[in-house]
């Protein structure tokens, strides 16, 4: 081990000098930890600012950030085995690489190129110091173009390109007959709708606790107008939803039409030729190496190109995929443009790039809050019917434009006072005389027509109040009720509460207790157990089944109920469990009683644990609480689910869980003068 350092060592002690440091000098770098661990990064510039927060990540979690970064390399395959190279194989069947070599230097602005150098000469500095904790040797030094090879994948993944391409190799994609020849919450109240004058914003997207996509808080402040606090995605190096002196806003994840598969029809004595506008044209195609973990050589596999994208050969046909975020390198760096706005207008002007492939955005400042519902989405012909598998023989069906931010569901200021999205339909975003009406947008981007459980509990309260105090707000933010009437789109469990206990005599107990409940999902709530129980026993049986049942009898009930209490009995050798006994947050050796159930406003998402209990793993993560008022910094307080770091050593691994259980937050500033004067330490990147 010992020698694999040296090497390490040695391999990075030859670069020349300006690709160790290129841009920055760490000693300009100042890291404030806080008491919570979470690091306030400051320097004159923005990628100064950009190399502290890699170096900082990295002290927190480099090992997810390498799993990031290795794809970009195509080295995703050497660490963890097949599956990685699939990853691998996608980054080359996209033509990340190609778009990238394309895009990187005539798209891309000066001021974001110097700042993903900065960001990655931290990176590259932290493995030369830390040479033990590097993943693949050959992953390091990253280069910008590969890191943005990465990037492009993860925007794809962002516009569901993975769920797509998992659909067409499993053969789950319609086929065309002429050719067989061959989950968030983000709220905002304008401060006419508060009672002290304040504008309030609420940030809460629901992501995986752990892993590439979850929440890592950082404030980010230079002198060139960088003062940020927020989350970021590890491997990221600019906050993606936060505040900062000025203004904030939220994500949550859209489900308008970002994708689109096309059937190509191919030539029946070339298999490698494809009808297009009546000619017969080849399909391009490059060989990818993939090295697998394990495997003393790479593996070579096609990769094959369409006019219209990627192509995929499946038994039932061949397929391309199109869809924007491999047309675009720009969306980090509209992320980079929105953190450095100082107004609502500078924030649209960014926005106005289009280059993020997806999200809703709920904005907020002193005077403004406002909604979009974005996304790269391509303007089509509307002759064709663009929810299913398209003729890919025809350039009508060959988009090459998108649409404008102007032609985007928008509101700016509605008179309701607030705007809300729960991963709902953008249709119901504030108050009913101020939504929009979805027959004046174009009906080909596809955008959502449907509500859920969380949007439509957030408008039962909302609806009752004519003004909101900071206690509402936050009363609303921390609710954990279903609505009156349940909609859950796989299923309709409505008929569980309309059950009599004289009828199913057998399981009288379970049927009073689950009828009397309140709805809330809190962790001392034995109906909320009880409920998750019958849940998740229908969910997972109709999964198994080829025709589930969408609608719930009332035997159907009493037979998830029957299940619930004998799981009950089985597991905990009683029939009166609360939420808490079954559903735990657990990190190390930790493991707390936490409320939630999945599509409530306060949603947790588990699978199985031990013995018999279910653990936390997405929903409530990061949240953070924001108000503006007319004069100074915003006030703003933030929790986490876990702690600032990701190494199980740390005393920051597990520090903010007692609070995140507790519904409470802790109090974070934008001041960089009050952020010093409050650190547990400050250091400069690579000080001992």
């Amino acid at each position: 081990m010992r020698l694999f350092h040296c090497l390490i060592f040695l391999l990075f002690s030859l670069l020349p000098a300006s690709a160790q440091h290129p841009v920055v000098d760490p000693r300009a770098v100042t890291i404030a930890r806080d008491r919570w661990g979470v690091p306030h990064i400051f320097a004159k510039t923005d990628p100064e600012v950009a190399y502290g927060l890699a170096w900082a990540h990295a002290e927190d979690d480099f090992k997810t950030i390498q799993l990031v970064a290795l794809s970009g390399k195509g080295l995703l395959g050497r660490y963890l085995g097949k599956n990685g190279a699939a990853a691998d194989y996608v980054v080359e069947l996209i033509r990340a690489r190609e778009l990238v070599e394309e895009q990187y230097d005539k798209d891309l602005s000066p001021e974001f190129k110097a700042l993903i150098t900065g960001y990655l000469q931290g990176l590259n500095d932290y493995a030369r110091r830390h040479p033990d904790e590097v993943l693949v040797r050959q992953l390091f030094p990253i280069t910008p173009k590969e890191y943005m090879r990465a990037v492009v994948l993860s925007l794809s993944v962002i516009s569901g390109v993975d769920d797509v391409l998992k659909d067409l190799f499993a053969g789950r994609v319609k086929t065309l007959d002429a050719f067989k020849a061959a989950g968030s919450n983000a709220f905002a109240i304008h401060r006419s709708k508060t009672t002290d004058g304040q504008t309030y914003l609420a940030i809460n997207s629901h992501q995986p606790l752990e892993g590439p996509v979850a929440w890592y808080e950082a404030h980010l402040c230079s002198e060139q107008g960088w003062n940020m606090l927020g989350g970021l995605f590890p491997g990221g190096p600019v906050i993606f939803h936060g505040v900062n002196e000025k203004l904030g806003w939220a994500h949550t994840v859209n489900y308008q039409d970002k994708i689109d598969v096309y059937q190509l029809q191919m030539n029946p004595d070339n298999d490698n030729q494809y009808r297009f506008d009546g000619e017969w044209l080849d399909l391009e195609q490059k060989t990818v190496r993939l090295h697998v973990k394990g495997l003393p050589v790479a593996i070579g596999r096609k990769a094959y190109w369409s006019r219209y994208g990627a192509v995929v050969k499946t038994d039932k046909g061949v397929f391309a995929v199109r869809f924007g975020a491999n047309q675009d390198i720009r969306g980090i760096e509209q992320w980079y443009r929105m953190n450095k706005a100082r107004s609502f207008t500078e924030f649209r002007r960014a926005l106005d790039m289009t280059a993020i492939p997806g999200f809703n955005i709920i904005y907020a400042d002193y005077d403004t809050i406002y909604y979009v519902s974005n996304g790269k989405i391509p303007l089509r012909d509307r002759a064709f019917n663009w929810q299913t598998t398209l003729p890919g023989n025809t350039s009508r069906t060959l988009w090459t434009q998108f649409h404008p931010l102007t032609d985007l569901p928008q509101l700016l200021n509605p008179a309701s006072g607030y705007v809300f999205n729960m991963n709902h339909t953008p249709f119901n975003a504030t108050g009913p005389a101020d939504n929009l009406d979805p027959r004046r947008f174009d009906p080909t981007m596809g955008y959502e027509r449907y509500d859920n459980n969380r949007s439509r509990r957030f408008v039962e309260q909302i609806q009752r109040l004519d003004k909101l105090s900071y206690e509402d707000f936050r009363r609303i933010k921390y609710d954990g009720r279903l609505p009156d009437t349940l909609l859950y789109y796989n299923i309709d469990v409505n008929t569980l509460f309309r059950l009599s206990p004289e009828v199913y005599p057998d399981i009288r107990e379970e049927v009073s207790a689950i009828t009397n409940w309140d709805r809330n999902a809190a962790a001392d709530s034995r109906g909320a157990a009880l409920f998750l129980l019958v849940y998740q026993y229908w969910k997972e049986k109709n999964s198994q089944s080829a025709t589930p049942k969408r609608t719930l009898s009332a035997d159907d009930c009493a037979e998830g109920l029957r299940f619930a209490r004998q799981y009950q009995q089985k597991h905990f050798g009683r029939t009166n469990i609360v939420l808490g006994d079954y559903q735990k947050l657990v990190r190390g050796s930790r493991e707390l009683p936490v409320w939630g159930i999945p599509d409530v406003l306060t949603s947790i998402y588990a699978e199985p644990y031990k013995n018999g209990r279910v653990r936390a793993t997405q929903g409530e993560s990061y949240i953070e609480l924001v108000r503006f008022g007319k004069e100074g910094l915003p006030r703003i307080e933030t929790v986490n689910c876990y702690g600032a770091s990701n190494r199980p050593g740390s005393p920051h691994y597990a520090d903010q869980m007692d609070m995140f259980v507790r519904q409470q937050t802790k109090p974070m500033t934008l001041d960089k003068a009050q952020a010093l004067k409050e650190a547990v330490r400050v250091y400069w990147p690579g000080e001992n």
